[in-house]
């Protein structure tokens, strides 16, 4: 048996198999190189409090302790900021032994600052499905910067699955690094490849862009279509530091122009709690091809917590762990399908014109 990363042909073989089912067709693009878009279902509920659902006990049980009220998707609906919604999606599972699943927010779900976690019936973490699990898949949202409209089949999570274990150690990833770069300088490796901040722009003095607290509501349809300075707080700075705010949330970008080839897929990881008083948040996925041949930097979403805290040129702020496909998928991101992050640098989510 191959561990690893099952690439697109696999999962059309799950498909096919039962393994992964849905209630409406699949759509294009929805099969990613190394991932399946999961798609919004009909109906949000609004609950107090996010749970998770608990060993032994379906989602649908502790829904009604925690629901408040429930509302359809048909038309479109808004998803307030600050409040919770669990959402059903149109895929469910019917694992075999010996694959697991990992989900993670879509990259756009990342940069609008959507915290979305998948949960499962019995499940006692986020986002982790073990092998073997039958049943619905449901989404937890929680807008956290901006209230967004929502309709049925819209793709805010995706779902990897894996076959094993195949996480690279770190004497391969410098072995790997030695023959396909995978970072245009010297690799910090150290249970991953380090990635640090840009805030020393090769031209101008802007780094990044600051979450307005008071906005208008964003169509998650609508590409390209909105002005960032009506969202948007641009961070300049010229002397290579900016002081992040408590509670406030922010796109960066890496200073590393990274590259995942084609046998190999990557997830965004936090570095240490300790190196300071934020995160990198929640869009970890990184597809086999991403950077591959057109150099791409990290987009780093990041919020402070509790104390402001200084952020310089340089600092290492999270690491890419590798992983082995368990073969070169038919489609790779940016050559095979449309991208629209291949090539990036500082950039918004899709839903913004270009500044």
């Amino acid at each position: 048996m191959t561990h690893g990363v099952l690439p697109s042909q696999a999962l059309e073989a799950m498909l096919d198999r039962g393994e992964i089912t849905v209630t409406a067709p699949l759509v294009d693009g929805q099969v990613q190189p190394a991932s399946l878009d999961l798609r919004l279902g009909t109906v949000a509920y609004r609950v107090r409090a996010s749970f998770l659902a608990g060993a032994g006990t379906p989602v649908a049980d502790r829904l009604a302790d925690f629901e408040m009220h429930r509302m359809s998707l048909d038309g479109g609906a808004v998803l307030e900021k600050g409040c919770v919604y669990l959402v059903p999606l149109m895929e469910s599972l019917a694992l075999p032994v010996g694959i697991t699943a990992v989900a993670n927010a879509k990259s756009s779900t990342g940069r609008l600052d959507l915290l979305t976690r998948v949960i499962t019936d019995g499940g006692t973490e986020f986002d982790r499905i073990p092998e073997g699990y039958t049943g619905p898949l449901y989404a937890e949202i929680c807008p956290r910067s901006f209230s967004v409209l929502v309709r049925p089949g819209m793709r805010l999570n995706q779902i990897r699955f894996r076959q094993g274990e195949a996480v690279l150690s770190d004497s391969a990833m410098a072995a790997l690094h030695d023959q396909t770069p995978l970072v245009d300088g010297t690799p910090l490796i150290s249970e991953g490849l380090g990635f640090s901040v840009d805030l020393k722009p090769s031209t101008g003095d802007l780094v990044g862009y600051r979450a307005k607290p008071h906005t208008g509501v964003i169509d998650l349809d609508n590409i390209g279509h909105y002005t960032p300075r009506d969202y948007w707080e641009e961070v300049r700075t010229s002397d290579g530091r900016i002081i992040l705010d408590p509670g406030a949330f922010y796109i960066l970008v890496s200073r590393e122009a990274v590259t995942i080839p084609p046998q190999y897929a990557a997830e965004m990881a936090p570095y240490l709690a300790m190196v300071g008083e934020f995160r990198v948040h929640y869009a970890g996925f990184f597809d086999p091809g991403f950077g591959h041949g057109v150099p791409a930097r990290g987009v780093l979403e990041v919020r402070c917590h509790e104390a402001p805290f200084v952020l310089e040129h340089g600092q290492v702020v999270g690491r890419l762990v590798y992983e082995g496909m368990t073969e070169v998928p038919n489609v790779l991101y940016g050559a095979d399908m449309k991208s629209n992050y291949q090539g990036q640098g500082l950039k918004l989510s899709k839903h913004f014109a270009a500044p």
